[in-house]
């Protein structure tokens, strides 16, 4: 029985009623505890997810079993899409930053209710859109960005929030080096200099940001 409403937020807030129709009618619950596994890089791929509440991170290993974690989900995301196309294993890991709950559908399901709301294959083909784009940028500005400007783009894009307010981030400076892909002594030093200047402030794992136009300048620093 589902027992949490989707959000209006994330992808979700432009899916189709279709979409969200099949997210209600064929989906069943998945409820994560902080630090639970939902599935691991290398796992078969079988079903795809909305998260309803929570964060999820998504994390991959390298070939000398270093971890780099890519992004942070949050409610309204949907996920779990890329075997539909080409099937085949997970592509990464996903594991919750703090309870969360999402909504699990079987791709049989999917397909069959593709074959019946075609709708519903644009909403999946926009997704696999956006998600490429955003792999793209991301190996972009990990290939030609400096560690200070991807930092400020990773904080702002972490901290972002719906309805806006203070963002403030619980990672530690460790995990903050796995998403922009530089050594914790380097970030450290970064948010230092920053925080002097009155952008952040950051304290037992929590960092918040204070000045976001300040931040923003950072990470464009070409516009400014």
């Amino acid at each position: 029985m589902l027992t949490n409403k989707l959000p209006q937020t994330g992808f979700l807030s432009e899916a189709s009623e279709a979409l969200l129709d099949m997210l209600t009618s064929l989906a069943t619950e998945v409820k994560l505890e902080t630090g639970a596994v939902l599935f691991e890089q290398g796992d078969e791929a079988r079903e795809i997810f909305a998260l309803v509440s929570g964060v999820l991170e998504v994390s991959v290993l390298s070939l000398d079993g270093r971890k780099l974690a890519l992004n942070m989900l949050r409610p309204g995301a949907l996920f779990g899409e890329i075997a539909l196309f080409d099937p085949g294993e997970r592509t990464a890991t996903v594991t919750a930053l703090e309870p969360s709950v999402l909504r699990r559908v079987r791709y049989d399901d999917v397909l069959d209710q593709v074959r019946d709301e075609p709708e519903l294959a644009i909403d999946l083909i926009h997704l696999a859109g956006q998600r490429m784009r955003w792999m793209d940028q991301q190996l972009n500005e990990q290939v030609f960005l400096p560690m200070p400007t991807r930092l400020a783009r990773k904080i702002l894009y972490l901290t972002e929030r719906p309805e806006g307010g203070v963002g403030t981030l619980t990672l530690s400076q460790s995990d903050l080096a796995e998403f922009v892909g530089a050594t914790r002594e380097a970030v450290s030093k970064t948010l230092s200099g920053w925080k002097k200047l009155g952008v952040v402030d950051s304290a037992r794992g929590a960092l918040k940001v204070l000045d976001r136009p300040a931040l923003q300048a950072l990470a464009d620093p070409d516009q400014f």
